[in-house]
């Protein structure tokens, strides 16, 4: 995939009613220039899929089929490519939210479920209760990198700390990604600390439907806070949230802001299984990487 597919990538991520916009596109195929692909049926493009590669552990995402080509095996062959592309590359892990449709294609090709996700939509309404931890203005910190940062601003707190803080809940080094939606957002972000201690961040970013609330890892005081504070922020607008069902305190977070789950996905796992806290992860960056 090249940025002359973007249209195609736009097109059929309306098509599906998903939220990415061309931002989203382009992000993805700047993380990863080679692990996007492009399907074509019959001479014409009919499908997509991106792989991003953290290290040692890869996500797939996007994989999308023109409805006017679908059952005809295009996406199980976008799918099995990006694997055999991951696999040549010596990947130990490849992770996937899946919905309840796609779900019996991952399995049969080696990918097992680990725990369920849930997205909440709806137009936020301000949190009426102080929620756990206080108040945000005890220790908020909100941090605008430079314009255009070198990467080694990421190696400067606070950003290593909320990278290494996220890596350490995640189990995987999504450096490249939060850097980009750090630079490209630096507004949405914001930092809950301890004296020096990260405690949590969160951050958002417009969205072809809503806006999306992601990702956040946070203690449970400071998720209350931060979650808190975004849907506050977002008051009055439409909000998608992915959130694990069992972190219970985002659950009832999300619904006494007037959200109601959408839809589910199932994370799911092929290779290595990754050791991630479910209870400090407050809202995915969404389905495209977890």
């Amino acid at each position: 995939m090249r940025t002359g597919d973007l249209r195609l990538g736009l097109r059929l991520s309306r098509q599906a009613g998903w939220n990415q916009t061309e931002s989203d596109w382009l992000r993805f195929m700047s993380m990863e220039p080679e692990g996007c692909f492009v399907a074509e049926f019959n001479g014409c493009p009919v499908g997509t899929t991106a792989t991003c590669i953290f290290d040692k552990i890869a996500w797939i995402a996007m994989v999308l089929v023109d409805k006017e080509s679908r059952g005809q095996g295009v996406g199980t062959k976008l799918l099995k490519h990006s694997l055999n592309y991951l696999d040549g590359l010596k990947i130990k892990t490849v992770r996937l939210d899946a919905t309840d449709l796609g779900r019996p294609i991952y399995e049969k090709l080696g990918f097992v479920p680990e725990y369920e996700l849930a997205r909440f939509e709806g137009i936020a309404q301000p949190c009426k209760k102080e929620p756990p931890g206080g108040s945000l203005k005890r220790s908020l910190g909100m941090v605008i990198p430079a314009p255009s940062p070198k990467p080694a601003a990421l190696r400067m707190p606070p950003f290593a700390d909320m990278i290494e803080f996220d890596r350490q809940i995640t189990g995987t080094n999504r450096a490249k990604m939060l850097g980009r939606l750090f630079n490209e957002f630096p507004r949405n972000i914001r930092i809950l600390t301890d004296g020096d201690k990260i405690e949590g961040f969160i951050t958002m970013r417009p969205g072809a439907n809503a806006v999306q609330v992601g990702p956040c890892t946070a203690t449970i005081n400071a998720g209350s806070a931060l979650l808190s504070d975004a849907l506050n922020r977002c008051a009055g607008k439409a909000v998608f949230i992915d959130m694990p069902t069992g972190n219970v305190h985002a659950v009832k977070i999300g619904e006494s802001s007037g959200l109601k789950i959408q839809r589910r996905f199932m994370r799911m796992c092929r290779g290595e299984r990754i050791k991630d806290n479910i209870e400090a992860i407050w809202a995915g960056s969404g389905p495209e990487k977890g």
